[in-house]
């Protein structure tokens, strides 16, 4: 259950992750595209809408036991290809981007690709680090318990 409760905490993590991401995202598509528009305050709640339901299908890759590296890799894919699923069918039903345009749907599709990949990166740092920690704890207490011997 300890391992169910990092992995939702993990999870609002990259709520608020992808959150900024998609804040930063969408100016930088929507000054290249349409520098002149103008939203209501509705428009600020539309990165935690994306964030939130981009968030869902990242529990594809959950699972109680260790993932060989091929299934690790596939549920990764898999959870890339739902997310721009996702990000791709709000855009498409929502007044807010040019899906008509191509241009603008493969920046979209590509600001996926890079918010994941950031994502991605920023966790693994993240890994390492604690990795190294829980390392240099061990060896302490390797040395402590030589000690008492």
């Amino acid at each position: 259950m300890k391992e169910f409760k990092q992995f939702l905490v993990n999870k609002m993590i990259l709520f608020f992750m992808l959150t900024t991401g998609i804040s930063v995202a969408i100016f930088f598509i929507g000054s290249a595209f349409d520098k002149d528009a103008r939203f209501g305050y509705d428009a600020l709640l539309v990165p935690a809408k994306y964030a939130f339901l981009c968030v869902l299908p990242t529990f594809v890759t959950y699972s109680r036991r260790e993932l060989s590296i091929k299934m690790q890799i596939f549920r990764t894919l898999l959870e890339l290809l739902l997310v721009e699923a996702v990000v791709l069918g709000i855009a498409f039903d929502s007044d807010y981007m040019d899906t008509g345009n191509i241009s603008v749907t493969v920046a979209l599709a590509a600001s996926v690709l890079v918010i994941f990949a950031a994502v991605y990166l920023f966790a693994w740092f993240k890994d390492a680090a604690e990795a190294v920690e829980m390392n240099q704890t061990l060896v302490e207490l390797q040395k402590q318990e030589i000690q008492k011997n």
